[in-house]
């Protein structure tokens, strides 16, 4: 039916033009943006997992720096103590060479010397009070820390870090304190500051070797757990490339089928156009039969 006041297909036309190039525009804001769910009305089952894999994800990230960051703490731990080690293992050497009948009274004061100078070297890195381990001052910020916490100091709590994305995933190190047992008698001061042990001590070889004793079980517990974190790294980092790959697709555009969309709607808009032109010819259809 041909009418002048309504032109009816234009109508249709018109309106199939608007959804075409609300189709079109969504399709640019997709690849302009990178992302499939522009609005939430996109996907909204979509954008609800996407927000929760996207918070999945950034604790993901912060259980691996904090994993990370551990392991840096345990290394720099057995560094130190593969150092002590070495200083011990030198005690105990002078302790035998100042209880060789051959030396004189001036040798064995050289290697007291010596022992004294290695007994303050671990003294400054393991620290302490006078209460803990005797002398006339504290040391509170030895050489064995790591970003201001001190590696080798009472902590029955142990140290929890949080390893993983969920509630209650944590790991507990225990505390590696070196201010008591077999060191403490190695590096103990009287109220004057004078050590309890000197090398020609019957007993400072016996001691030595148990301090180097300790410290060899204190680096295997800490051997363990350096490399339990690092099995729980591998298997974080695994974890979020996992979620980042399930996050992309479900928010990231797939370019190559959005693109084909694009192309598509671009050719509706056009077609479209055109038959508006075509419908808008009927009225004066109309018009000329009048006339005649």
């Amino acid at each position: 039916m041909s009418t002048v006041n309504v032109n009816m297909q234009t109508l249709a036309d018109a309106r199939q033009i608007g959804r075409t190039q609300d189709l079109l525009g969504r399709a640019l804001a997709r690849l302009s943006s990178g992302f499939r769910i522009v609005d939430p009305a996109d996907d909204p089952t979509g954008t609800g997992m996407a927000e929760r894999l996207d918070a999945q994800s950034k604790r993901v990230g912060a259980a691996t720096t904090n994993v990370q960051n551990t392991i840096s703490f345990l290394q720099s731990s057995d560094s130190f103590m593969a150092t002590m080690g070495k200083a011990l293992t030198r005690m105990s050497e002078l302790s035998t060479l100042a209880k060789d009948v051959m030396k004189n009274g001036g040798d064995v004061g050289l290697y007291e010397s010596e022992f004294k100078q290695i007994q303050d070297q671990l003294r400054v890195t393991v620290g302490g009070t006078t209460a803990e381990i005797g002398g006339t001052y504290d040391i509170t910020k030895p050489l064995g820390s790591f970003n201001g916490n001190v590696l080798f100091g009472a902590n029955p709590a142990g140290m929890t870090i949080a390893v993983g994305q969920a509630a209650g995933q944590t790991l507990t190190l225990p505390e590696n304190n070196l201010r008591n047992g077999a060191m403490l008698q190695i590096i103990q001061q009287d109220s004057s500051g004078n050590y309890l042990l000197n090398v020609s001590d019957p007993t400072s070889l016996a001691k030595a070797n148990a301090a180097i004793q300790d410290l060899s079980d204190e680096r295997a517990t800490v051997g363990a757990f350096d490399s339990r974190l690092t099995n729980i790294a591998n298997s974080l980092t695994t974890e979020g490339q996992n979620l980042s790959s399930t996050l992309s697709r479900i928010q990231d555009v797939d370019v190559a089928a959005e693109s084909t969309r694009l192309t598509k709607y671009q050719l509706l808009a056009q077609g479209s156009t055109a038959i508006l032109a075509q419908a808008n010819q009927t009225p004066k259809a109309a018009l000329q039969l009048l006339q005649s």
